[in-house]
């Protein structure tokens, strides 16, 4: 009657072990098919559905999707930390991109049209430097920084993967990302829309 008991001691501590220890992968260990995973996603890009079902950050802090960091095309450190409590825009553009070219007198219009609402930030990509600070030149958007983000980290954070695209960052932190080209008016509306959030 020991023996059995002893037994079932050991039974049930293997158990309770084995239940602890269920359910956990090794860095680099797949789970099998058909269960979840417990560890975080292999990729999480918050811009997929930006600012929906998200709850505004508490404030002070910083929302995710805010921390990147670039290089101006003058070759000054940017941080989108300090974009937090601002309404703001990005606007993703490439030099050569013939839509960004035409685009480019409404967007530098709104932005002077909304100094001091609205911060605007230009993220350039896909080309050299010295295009993207030619585009900059012979399209007069100088009146806002631009960042070089010539490695594109920036774009892949905001999940662009086709320009022109935008960026709209209200100050609570919610962004809505727009893949599209917006008119004069479509802009306008989105900008009064920021400022009175």
């Amino acid at each position: 009657m020991g023996r059995a008991r002893s037994l079932c001691l050991v039974f049930a501590t293997l158990v309770v072990l084995a239940g602890c220890a269920g359910g956990q992968s090794s860095p680099g260990q797949q789970s099998s098919p058909g269960q979840p995973d417990s560890g975080p996603p292999a990729s999480t890009t918050a811009a997929a559905s930006p600012g929906v079902g998200q709850a505004a950050p508490a404030p002070g802090a910083v929302p995710e999707q805010l921390r990147f960091a670039g290089r101006t095309l003058d070759g000054k450190d940017f941080s989108g930390e300090s974009l937090a409590g601002k309404a703001a825009v990005l606007w993703f553009w490439a030099p050569w991109c013939p839509t960004c070219q035409r685009e480019a007198p409404t967007v530098a219009s709104a932005a002077q049209a909304n100094a001091g609402k609205v911060e605007f930030v230009g993220v350039a990509a896909q080309d050299d430097l010295a295009a993207m600070q030619s585009f900059v030149t012979k399209y007069q958007v100088g009146s806002f920084q631009h960042l070089a983000d010539l490695d594109a980290s920036i774009w892949r954070h905001f999940d662009v993967t086709y320009q022109p695209a935008y960026a709209f960052i209200s100050p609570d932190g919610s962004v809505e990302v727009v893949k599209d080209q917006l008119t004069e008016a479509e802009l306008a509306d989105r900008l009064r829309q920021l400022t009175a959030s």
